[in-house]
């Protein structure tokens, strides 16, 4: 029985055959799972933030995703490099902190230990600051807090 209006689906994957723009800088993939990625997530936010914005400004001007392809590889090229300065310096704290993030279902109060150090070799040996947006004027976030509710 098909409903009306309904249209079968293929079960094969579909590729779009449609080439990339030519006149656009060829860009690789950050390459990283979501742990990864939301360990050094505020990095991220703080570090790419010009690109971040400039990109959600040209998609809040236009729907067409081709519209912002340059935009999006800016940020893409940013992420990669955040990944890699944080890889280089601070390694064995970055992969013990996603891995926690991992394993903990992705809450960041179950790894604060592992997170800890990792900002520690952050700030000190990239000269980075961490920025969590939404925290109340004059309040300490909770990174630099001594004694974190959850630790």
């Amino acid at each position: 029985m098909t409903l009306p209006g309904y249209k079968h689906q293929p079960s094969t994957k579909w590729v779009d055959p449609t080439p990339m723009p030519s006149d656009l800088p060829v860009v690789e993939e950050v390459g990283a799972t979501s742990a990864p990625l939301m360990s050094v997530s505020f990095f991220l936010g703080s570090f790419c933030k010009p690109y971040n914005e400039d990109f959600m400004l040209c998609k809040a001007e236009n729907d067409d995703p081709a519209h912002c392809l340059k935009e999006g590889r800016k940020v893409t090229r940013c992420s990669i490099d955040v990944i890699s300065k944080v890889k280089a310096n601070c390694s064995e704290f970055f992969e013990a902190h996603w891995k926690c993030l991992d394993l903990g279902n992705q809450e960041y109060q179950m790894c604060r230990p592992e997170e800890k150090m990792l900002n520690d070799c952050v700030f000190s040996k990239l000269g980075w600051k961490k920025e969590i947006p939404g925290t109340p004027e004059g309040m300490t976030p909770i990174h630099l807090k001594e004694n974190p509710i959850y630790k």
